[in-house]
């Protein structure tokens, strides 16, 4: 079964003709299903919407009461989709719906996850200038060697969506996350057209905020399996740095015969380095035996799915 989860934010004149072109598409086939998921739309997209599922049993509509944005619109739908294949595309017309056969076809050929590349974009330079850098950046510190990361038009296998956890901006960052869990990631070139009806959503603050996400995600892949990389390095310098300070102070005390309150601030902060660099030591040992029980459920995961 083919599911194909589309956000909707405020593109009632769009909805009509991609209805259409997704129908002549999967003309030819009858194992599919639609999901709306309307982002708090105030411009009669849910209207239509309503409407469309209530005369198509394939279509599927989930509202928002207000705008959540992209990424938890895309995990409602995740949750919801009963397809093996899942497509995204967003519901601007700007991907074409004419492109699904040739994402599947790529997924086929041994793919998890298949994402659309925009090779030729009719974008204005303000969106694609710095979308040519978000690309890059994400391409060179993740290691997933595709072109287009944010492109809507994504192809996927049930379990990577079901494996994935969206949030905030992170959709953005799905090839990269995929990767991360293994998953074989993939991508091909796809048709990009111009926006007939309705404003671009992209704003400049996207940029920033796409940056503290890509920080977030980097972070999350290298110390979330070991934790202790990170907090016993700290915690090590601010042990190193007590010890340090208190052998200044006997230095002072038993070297050159001054009184220990002549230097109680030193010693002080001598004491403090030393119970914060054992305190982070420990969060750092607290951390991996989470992350080691948590990878053995993650292992039990995979030798379910591989066996079934």
């Amino acid at each position: 079964m083919l599911s194909i989860v589309i956000p909707v934010f405020n593109e009632r004149e769009s909805l009509p003709h991609l209805w259409k072109e997704i129908n002549h598409v999967l003309a030819d086939d009858s194992n599919w299903e639609i999901l709306f998921i309307d982002d708090g739309s105030s411009d009669g997209s849910l209207d239509y919407l309503a409407d469309l599922c209530k005369n198509n049993s394939a279509v599927k509509l989930v509202q928002f009461y207000r705008n959540f944005g992209k990424s938890a619109a895309l995990s409602e739908g995740f949750k919801h989709a009963q397809g093996d294949t899942i497509v995204t595309m967003d519901g601007d017309l700007q991907d074409d719906p004419a492109e699904i056969p040739n994402l599947i076809n790529k997924l086929e050929e041994g793919y998890d996850l298949v994402s659309g590349w925009k090779k030729t974009r009719y974008d204005p330079w303000t969106k694609t200038f710095p979308s040519k850098i978000f690309n890059f950046v994400t391409r060179l510190f993740t290691g997933v060697k595709i072109h287009d990361f944010n492109c809507g038009l994504k192809c996927y296998r049930q379990v990577v969506v079901k494996s994935l956890d969206i949030f905030g901006g992170r959709h953005r960052y799905i090839p990269a996350l995929a990767g991360q869990k293994n998953f074989k990631v993939g991508e091909v070139v796809i048709n990009h057209r111009p926006r007939k009806f309705g404003k671009t959503k992209y704003g400049g603050s996207r940029l920033f905020h796409g940056f503290f996400d890509l920080l977030t995600i980097l972070f999350l892949n290298r110390y979330t399996q070991q934790p202790l990389h990170l907090f016993g390095f700290f915690g090590l310098i601010a042990f190193a740095f007590g010890l340090i300070s208190e052998f200044v102070v006997l230095y002072y005390k038993f070297g050159i015969g001054d009184p220990f309150s002549k230097h109680i601030a030193l010693l002080i902060f001598g004491v403090m380095l030393v119970v914060i660099g054992i305190q982070f030591f420990s969060i750092g040992l607290l951390g991996e035996m989470m992350a080691r029980t948590n990878q053995r459920q993650e292992n039990r995961v995979k030798e379910i799915i591989s066996s079934s």
